[in-house]
């Protein structure tokens, strides 16, 4: 599979319009563009993402808002005796030094010096905080389907997500559903008025079963990987884990006179008339700039008020003799 291409501006308006609705109508934790492959992650890429929480959402809430390195969540570090860093990551020493100095910095990790190496432990057990994990991959336009054969087979084959749907703007006919997998659902989604029907059903994938990895397709050959149980239940702990920290609001919004933000937070251009990424759409290039103050929402803020992640959590760290000197 290639590798993926920026995405033109309609889906971009799409994209954060379905993100904003998902996010109020559901309690899920949801994030847009992640990595949803496993031997080569970048290879697909899902639109949005709805991480839906066990009850031990506010356990994780609590320890911080950012994403957690997945090292430092896999390793052989406990709650209980500090461990040397070395032989607890599995990495290199200096990856493993880095590793550790970033989930101390987040509080994850507490870390003390024993005879000139480092030894680590857990602040608090990493919870079981991931229920089930859907992906979204939009399509606004079904008469300009791309790849997205190709893509949804990849999904339904691999089986990383519980559910996989398709959302489109786009009257949906028998014809299009025959060029779907059965085991992914539709929507048909309107960014304007921000309604979701539910066309067919999204079927439960065995997520906790080997998957296939489709790596490659020619007309008479598909290269495929075989990707294991374990691996498949890293790579949704990480996307979860990427998912909490990431989001899917834009960071910042441009100075431009046309750009305001919607209720939800989202940069609206009264030019485009749509729904903008600053970082892809706007700037001084764009014919209908014009230079004005940057607005003063606070996409965190607005996070923290419309589902379970937390802005500025209390954390979980705690005060021991020895730990954290250097």
């Amino acid at each position: 599979m290639s590798a993926p291409r920026p995405l033109p501006p309609v889906e971009v308006a799409f994209e954060l319009a379905l993100s904003a609705h998902l996010e109020a109508a559901t309690d899920w934790i949801v994030a847009r563009q992640l990595g949803a492959a496993v031997e080569n992650p970048g290879a697909r890429v899902m639109d949005v993402v709805g991480v839906i929480p066990t009850d031990a959402v506010t356990d994780r809430a609590a320890v911080t808002s950012e994403t957690i390195p997945p090292l430092a969540i896999e390793g052989a570090v406990g709650a209980g005796e500090a461990v040397p860093v070395t032989d607890a990551l599995d990495c290199t020493p200096e990856r493993a030094e880095a590793v550790a100095e970033r989930a101390t910095e987040l509080g994850f990790f507490e870390r003390e010096r024993r005879g000139g190496r480092t030894y680590v432990r857990q602040t608090a057990r990493y919870p079981d905080w991931t229920d089930r994990l859907i992906g979204v991959e939009n399509k606004p336009d079904l008469g300009r389907p791309g790849d997205l054969e190709f893509q949804l087979r990849f999904d339904a084959e691999i089986a990383l997500f519980d559910e996989v749907w398709l959302a489109t703007e786009s009257y949906v006919t028998g014809a299009h559903l025959n060029r779907i997998p059965d085991p992914v659902g539709v929507w048909r989604f309107d960014p304007e008025t921000g309604e979701r029907e539910t066309v067919r059903e999204a079927s439960t994938l065995a997520v906790d079963e080997p998957g296939v990895e489709l790596r490659a397709e020619e007309p008479l050959r598909t290269d495929v990987r075989l990707v294991s149980a374990d691996a498949k239940a890293r790579q949704r702990r990480r996307i979860a884990e990427r998912a909490w920290g990431k989001g899917w609001r834009p960071d910042s919004f441009p100075g431009c006179a046309r750009c305001s933000p919607t209720d939800a937070g989202v940069p609206y251009c009264s030019f485009h008339d749509r729904p903008v990424a600053p970082s892809m759409d706007c700037g001084a290039d764009c014919p209908g700039y014009e230079s004005g103050e940057v607005s003063d929402v606070d996409p965190e803020e607005l996070r923290d008020e419309r589902s379970p992640w937390v802005r500025d959590p209390s954390g979980v760290g705690r005060e021991q003799a020895g730990l954290d000197q250097f």
